[in-house]
């Protein structure tokens, strides 16, 4: 591509069985994802929104989906509905997100569907070892949830403390049990 030449932007909303989501891509890799809002306007308005890392994309035009993206959704509304999918596979762009965070991203990315993380065993794996509350709030700030499974992401004493996406920790909740997360979902004896 020239340095001339704009990026192909485009963003798309699409049904899932937690509800409908929407993700916004460049060329072929995806900047934006957002889990379900409160109406599917919501999550409209939020997935169209300007990006500052995308030069030249002022709103996100909604848009047929490319090829790979197309293919993105369908595994998306897969792994949602309980055939489960690293997703690593997606390309992604972090472009113009701060060097902390994407490593934190990246350590995020590599935890496999069931299985959990720590904020201090994410900090250990960036070499951070101090910086769980610096995880935290990159992990808040993370704008491709569920490619980049920030959910999986826990307190050090396994409890859900907090989650910036929709439906916060109800959200993160379902998450983990449609991944079937040992200790999320599972009847109890009493």
């Amino acid at each position: 591509m020239s340095a001339s030449a704009r990026p192909v932007t485009g963003s798309a909303l699409f049904d899932t069985a937690i509800g409908p989501c929407a993700i916004a891509w460049t060329d072929d890799a995806v900047f934006r994802f957002r889990l379900p809002e409160a109406s599917p306007a919501a999550t409209r308005a939020r997935i169209v929104q300007p990006s500052s890392r995308i030069p030249g994309a002022d709103a996100i035009p909604e848009a047929a989906p490319t090829d790979p993206i197309a293919d993105a959704i369908a595994r998306i509304q897969a792994h949602l509905a309980g055939e489960l999918d690293d997703l690593r596979w997606i390309p992604v762009t972090t472009k113009g997100i701060p060097e902390f965070h994407r490593a934190v991203y990246q350590v995020t990315r590599a935890i496999d569907p069931g299985h959990t993380l720590s904020y201090g065993q994410v900090a250990e794996r960036i070499g951070a070892p101090s910086a769980a509350q610096a995880v935290g709030q990159a992990l808040g700030r993370n704008p491709i949830p569920l490619i980049i499974p920030c959910h999986r992401v826990l307190a050090a004493d396994h409890t859900l403390n907090g989650f910036s996406a929709p439906g916060g920790i109800t959200t993160k909740q379902r998450l983990l049990e449609i991944e079937r997360t040992p200790g999320f979902g599972e009847p109890t004896l009493f």
